[in-house]
């Protein structure tokens, strides 16, 4: 472990998530008297620049809410931030932090679809923007990681952990499979060679509901601390990080602040994934075809909590037993989580990226069931569920903004104006993978859809009724 004093964390990514998890731990070792490392904080798009500006004026400050499933509330100033990193076209600053000696390790949340993996983990090179980084631009991960190690290599400012806290699964192993898929590309082999010898990039499994920050949050931080905060952000109680525990540069102590510390994430992030996340989504899209804005109203529906619990219960127990976790308890205290009335946390929010989710989450444990000879009805909801909410998008009747780091729009508006779309979506390989052109799957896929429309046309009847 490293005992030098001032090593910096770069994290690329400024939005609600980190500044509720990672950094919290960060400011729980500078509560105890450990003041060895700090974060820089920054963005690659410059849809975050009045949040980085907000949060240089407070000089990296802000309050972070949470609340409990019984409405108790707690505040606390997060001091863990010494460093904003301000946005320029050209990321510049952000380059110029990556690159520098005290930089020991660079984390980044940038969504599932920010990896831009297909079902097979490759690069959608069809992507524009990653077509535009393989020619030498910065607006993807690896772009901008490319130019960072580029520089750390030629200034010779030593090796850095690459730690992704995405829920992607084998977080670690697929976007260091992706950034050598990149440089390989680009033909970069020397900085390949570099790579290999000084750069690590662990697993790891985060956990922690934030939703975007509500209008009143403000106003309840200024009454329980007297902090006049434009910057606050709000989490439920419940947290948990799960690390592998490889880096090449040395590490904050974060065992000493409830890290987990292991040798493999993997059984924590498969139940992780496959229960919490996957539910999440299944919830997300049910409510909002049945017209709820809120996980938590979604989750009180009796349909839609005993879609997720038949999901978790019928399928993904049996595909993730054994397991060193209980997962019949794992599944009840998400449910609970879910349940909690006071987060406010969207639909809107927990519904996007589909298209990353459907091959990450589902596809896999709808694969093991048919491997095990179960037909896997109980799962085969959450895309049927997909299905039914992207139809609505293309009638342009969703009640928001879908949003979707690799959707191709034309494509999609394209398979619902066909003749047959629940074949063309059944036989979606970046979807399904395997699956995809299966007659049974298409079938099974075509008798959920139909039932789940039925559901949703009863549902929404009844709510007109009333």
């Amino acid at each position: 472990m490293t005992t030098s004093a001032h090593f910096t964390w770069m994290h690329i990514g400024a939005g609600s998530f980190h500044r509720a998890h990672q950094a919290w731990y960060l400011h729980r070792l500078l509560r105890q008297g450990d003041r060895r490392w700090h974060i820089a904080i920054g963005n690659i798009r410059d849809d975050a620049r009045p949040l980085l500006e907000t949060l240089a004026a407070q000089k990296g400050e802000y309050t972070l809410e949470t609340v409990t499933p019984a409405g108790e509330r707690s505040y606390e100033k997060i001091t863990s931030i010494r460093t904003v990193i301000p946005w320029d076209e050209r990321l510049f600053a952000l380059i110029e932090q990556g690159a520098a000696a005290e930089t020991r390790i660079i984390s980044f949340t940038v969504t599932e679809g920010g990896y831009y993996l297909d079902t097979h983990f490759k690069l959608d090179q069809n992507n524009p923007e990653l077509q535009a980084d393989l020619n030498g631009e910065t607006r993807t991960i690896y772009g901008v990681l490319a130019r960072i190690l580029q520089a750390r290599r030629a200034r010779n400012t030593g090796g850095v952990t690459l730690l992704n806290c995405d829920n992607l699964r084998h977080n670690g192993e697929r976007f260091h499979d992706g950034l050598v898929q990149f440089l390989s590309l680009r033909g970069q082999q020397e900085l390949l060679d570099w790579l290999a010898e000084h750069v690590t990039t662990p697993n790891t499994m985060v956990d922690r509901i934030t939703p975007r920050p509500s209008a009143d949050i403000a106003g309840r931080v200024k009454q329980a601390i007297g902090f006049d905060d434009d910057a606050p952000v709000m989490g439920e109680s419940f947290i948990q990080w799960v690390v592998e525990d490889r880096f090449i540069v040395g590490r904050p102590a974060l065992e000493n602040v409830g890290v987990e510390m292991v040798d493999s994430v993997v059984p924590y992030e498969e139940a992780k994934i496959r229960i919490l996340n996957a539910s999440h989504s299944c919830i997300a899209w049910a409510g909002t075809l049945i017209g709820l804005s809120y996980i938590h109203e979604s989750t009180a529906n009796e349909d839609i909590r005993q879609m997720a619990c038949d999901y978790v219960t019928r399928d993904v127990i049996p595909s993730l037993t054994p397991s060193p976790l209980d997962l019949a308890a794992y599944r009840d205290v998400v449910l609970e989580r879910f349940s909690n009335p006071y987060i406010l946390d969207t639909n809107q929010r927990v519904a996007a990226d589909g298209f990353s989710k459907i091959p990450g989450f589902i596809t896999p444990t709808l694969i093991e069931c048919y491997g095990r000879g179960q037909s896997p009805q109980a799962t085969a909801v959450l895309p049927a569920l997909f299905f039914l909410f992207m139809r609505r998008w293309h009638e342009g009747e969703l009640p928001y903004e879908y949003q979707d780091g690799i959707l191709d729009a034309a494509a999609t508006h394209a398979m619902f104006s066909a003749a047959d779309p629940i074949a063309l979506y059944a036989r979606h390989s970046k979807l399904f993978g395997a699956l995809a052109g299966e007659p049974d799957f298409e079938l099974l896929m075509r008798d959920t859809i139909t039932r789940l429309d039925a559901w949703v046309k009863s549902r929404a009847a009844a709510i007109t009724s009333h």
